[in-house]
């Protein structure tokens, strides 16, 4: 993962649906990379099992099983709650209210850490994330 581009914008006054866009594609990148990684390499297959980790579903799966366990800091989960509360103008698709906000926050954290350049929480968070939907079992879509 490349380090996010210094700029005159303070990533700390980021509204929570801009820094949850950046997480978005964050994530994605580090999920597409894993799965090659892991010698997937048939395209249908591929956006299949990228589905399983970020769908809206199992994001707020992981989100839910990071708070239970302690695992943000206080910073992420204000973050977090900032993300939670965001009022988006579109309507999910194919989930309810709920889950897509919590699926909001997940990725907001997600943005606020890779912009805030700490990579290596960065890491940490994502490794996390993948991991819960690897052993986890209950995060299916």
């Amino acid at each position: 993962m490349t380090e996010p581009q210094k700029g005159t914008v303070d990533f700390r006054q980021i509204n929570s649906l801009a820094l949850a866009y950046m997480g978005d594609a964050v994530y994605d990148v580090r999920v597409r990379h894993h799965l090659l990684q892991s010698g997937k390499t048939k395209p249908h297959k591929l956006h299949v099992e990228a589905t399983r980790y970020v769908s809206a579903k199992a994001q707020s799966t992981i989100l839910r099983k990071m708070v239970e366990e302690g695992f943000l800091t206080d910073e992420e989960m204000a973050v977090m709650r900032r993300g939670r509360n965001a009022k988006s103008k579109t309507v999910p698709k194919n989930t309810d209210v709920q889950t897509y906000r919590h699926s909001t926050a997940f990725e907001a954290v997600i943005g606020w850490v890779y912009l805030a350049n700490d990579l290596e929480r960065l890491n940490e968070i994502i490794d996390e994330a993948i991991r819960k939907v690897e052993d986890g079992g209950e995060v299916k879509v």
